[in-house]
């Protein structure tokens, strides 16, 4: 079982930038890939981000040049750096370990991001 715990969320202004953190407390975390999720208000939850157990990245069109995501296996830890946030960022971020694009079935409970206009 996977725990995982996300952090950094708020309440921001249009262009203005957070920083997310996910520490997950599971062993495989320094060989699987990691990805950041975002469900937005009456939507599905939808991967964004992803970052591979090499370190490298993917990045949904929707953030690719604002987002930048990153991981520190000694910490076991993956970061998001959002920048130029939009109103349309909002939504609560989840993080969690990808087996290819299939999250496990363990989420956190995630972190709230509001971006106002």
């Amino acid at each position: 079982q996977v725990q995982l715990v996300e952090s950094g969320g708020g309440l921001v202004q249009t262009g203005g930038s957070l920083r997310l953190s996910c520490a997950a407390s599971a062993s495989i975390f320094t060989v699987n890939a990691m990805g950041w999720f975002r469900q937005a208000p009456g939507k599905q939850r939808e991967l964004f981000a992803r970052i591979t157990s090499g370190g490298s990245t993917y990045y949904a069109d929707s953030v690719k040049g604002r987002f930048t995501i990153s991981r520190d296996n000694a910490k076991k830890t993956v970061y998001l750096q959002m920048n130029s946030l939009k109103p349309e960022d909002t939504g609560i971020y989840y993080c969690n370990t990808l087996a290819g694009l299939r999250p496990s079935t363990d989420w956190g409970q995630g972190t709230q991001v509001t971006v106002s206009s």
